[in-house]
């Protein structure tokens, strides 16, 4: 897979999954914009990492509606277009529902929903204009196993994997006679910083014992198959689940 001269936009770059993505599409000769929200030594660290020239770092509350419309305006005139984006940032809360008040509960759902639902909706809605207008593109959403199997403890987390699975499949619809796929990956726990401490648990080991594989996914391979439904040839996957969990879920 090359991306020569193709400018792609990573919403949560900085670290983990998203760090990865953006380290594989510059490799493969993309300029990469790396949103992240506020670790900007992250996000400087993974620029300096970063094969070729001409990328861009955009610090953005990916859950404000403005910041998103201004940070896809800042892309495409920056690097002067936008070809794929990849809807990554997200954040995992827990939440045990017999310990919560409906406030709490209120604000849970609205901290997840906005990051990883609204966002996600909102940079689609901005990339998708510019898209339209020059020739098409590809928008890849970064989902989860959650979104299947259920999430107990993390209602909202599950809901808004959900959601972005139900988004990416309409907007595949949507956008085809626009010459825009769309493509959604869902990963199982993965090792990052956001897993890190759920797997250094009593139960990390069986955690990773649900995969035959016996272990969790890289961040490498989640990014991969993100690069993949980004990539020319594969088209015709639009709308698209991509599970990348190792067999630990498998669904109809």
């Amino acid at each position: 897979m090359r991306f020569d001269g193709k400018v792609v936009l990573v919403t949560g770059g900085s670290r983990g999954i998203g760090r990865e993505i953006a380290l594989g599409f510059a490799a493969r000769g993309a300029k990469v914009a790396l949103h992240y929200k506020a670790n900007h030594e992250a996000a400087r660290a993974t620029l300096k990492r970063m094969e070729g020239a001409g990328h861009l770092l955009l610090p953005a509350d990916i859950a404000e509606a403005a910041a998103v419309a201004g940070m896809v305006d800042q892309v495409v005139t920056s690097m002067g277009r936008l070809d794929i984006l990849v809807n990554n940032a997200g954040i995992y809360e827990e939440l045990l529902l017999p310990d919560a008040c409906y406030a709490e509960w209120q604000a849970h759902f609205s901290r997840v929903l906005g990051a990883n639902l609204l966002g996600a909706a909102n940079a689609s809605f901005c990339a998708a204009q510019h898209m339209m207008k020059h020739g098409g593109g590809r928008i890849v959403n970064i989902s989860s196993r959650g979104a299947f199997r259920g999430e107990p403890s993390a209602l909202a987390y599950g809901a808004s994997k959900a959601g972005l699975n139900s988004l990416g499949q309409s907007m595949a619809k949507l956008l085809a006679p626009h010459n825009i796929f769309v493509g959604t990956v869902a990963p199982s726990f993965v090792e990052t910083d956001m897993a890190a401490e759920r797997l250094a648990q009593p139960d990390g080991d069986e955690i990773r014992r649900q995969s035959p594989v016996g272990r969790v996914a890289r961040p490498e391979e989640v990014a991969y198959v993100a690069m993949f439904l980004a990539s020319e040839g594969a088209e015709f996957t639009t709308g698209a689940i991509v599970d990348v969990n190792g067999a630990s879920y498998l669904r109809s």
